[in-house]
């Protein structure tokens, strides 16, 4: 599951909306917070599954500081919403030292998940340092 940040808003005379900054014009409301938030996570999935059908990237999360500096954020109140960002796997070969390899396995049962979730980890770090 991914995690992303999204923007809760209501006047008065209004449902709660809501819309993801990750995701221009994936928007939605409820007529209550449990409904708007039920309905953010149904058009978080299916934005991001049609996303994934047309072949286009899938953002990582922003940063919810990175979100907020932006005063059309600001009037927002930020919740985080999961989805299941799920893309068929590519199967690669890679070589890794024994006792590197003896390592990874001491820790997991599945190699493939432990090396893309240190993968992202490493990839997020970059990207919070550029």
């Amino acid at each position: 599951m991914t995690a992303y940040v999204a923007l809760l808003r209501k006047d008065a005379d209004s449902d709660y909306g809501v819309d993801f900054p990750d995701f221009p014009g994936c928007v939605t409301a409820g007529l209550t917070l449990e409904d708007a938030r039920r309905m953010a996570a149904e058009a978080l999935q299916l934005h991001i599954e049609g996303m994934i059908e047309d072949g286009a990237p899938i953002p990582l999360p922003s940063p919810l500081e990175d979100i907020m500096v932006d005063p059309l954020h600001r009037d927002g109140v930020a919740v985080l919403i999961d989805a299941a960002v799920r893309r068929p796997a590519v199967r690669i070969n890679v070589s890794l030292p024994p006792d590197l390899l003896e390592a990874i396995d001491r820790t997991t049962e599945n190699r493939s998940r432990f090396l893309a979730e240190a993968a992202w980890e490493r990839l997020r770090r970059v990207e919070q340092s550029s």
